[in-house]
């Protein structure tokens, strides 16, 4: 292994604080791992919000060029996560408000034939060598996210900060700006809609709901990177 390559690889040990210390030096390596490390829960975030994939996508590429385009203004009062979390949020929040915006013009025209909402199908994370088991993994997934799918707005994005990518209460009431006795209270109520859905026995499928590893994640990566102008000598 290169030296190069060894530095490269100590990254991925690194603690968030030493991480900012290089991004604000620029090394490329550590945009690399931030990226990867982050991408899940940032997609997640943003789908919650806008129940799109595409556009979540989007909205996550923006989150980070803006985050490493002020990445000197990071002060750490909170956590790495937390500002990158807050970043992406705020820009599928502000997307939603725009879309809603242009479908009050739009309203008279066609919704395109769909009935009751899109549903997204998404990669599956895992792929075995049984056929059979992978087809069953593939639908319960759908499953679960075409109920997902099917909540009010306001539900949706905390069923998917809480139950999907597990954050506290108080996390996740402080990234909405909302008292946790309402995150209980819409949490409760979309729990009690998905079950209407779904059986009981479909519960394990969450963990494993809306991926984004693998070449999607390697992908991401790749666009933010190319649009903040890095070439590999830069490391």
């Amino acid at each position: 292994m290169s030296q190069a390559a060894e530095h490269r690889a100590d990254y991925g040990a690194m603690a968030d604080e030493e991480i900012v210390m290089r991004l604000q030096h620029g090394e490329r390596a550590a945009f690399n791992v931030v990226i990867q490390r982050h991408n899940q829960r940032l997609f997640r975030v943003a789908r919650g919000v806008l129940g799109d994939d595409e556009e979540a996508e989007d909205v996550v590429q923006e989150a980070y060029v803006k985050a490493f385009s002020n990445i000197e203004g990071f002060r750490r009062q909170a956590s790495l996560t937390t500002w990158l979390t807050r970043i992406a949020l705020n820009e599928a929040l502000d997307r939603r408000r725009r879309r809603r915006a242009t479908a009050a013009l739009d309203e008279l025209e066609p919704a395109n034939g769909l009935q009751g909402g899109s549903v997204v199908l998404f990669h599956p994370a895992l792929v075995s060598n049984d056929p059979e088991r992978d087809a069953a993994r593939s639908e319960i997934r759908r499953l679960v996210e075409a109920a997902v799918d099917r909540l009010p707005d306001d539900f949706r994005i905390i069923f998917v900060m809480r139950d999907i990518e597990e954050m506290s209460i108080e996390e996740t009431a402080a990234h909405l700006s909302i008292p946790q006795a309402t995150v209980k209270t819409r949490l409760h109520r979309a729990r009690r809609l998905v079950r209407a859905e779904l059986a009981d026995t479909l519960a394990s499928a969450l963990a494993g709901s809306f991926p984004f590893a693998g070449s999607r994640c390697a992908l991401m990566t790749e666009r933010v990177l190319g649009r903040r102008g890095f070439s590999e000598s830069s490391d």
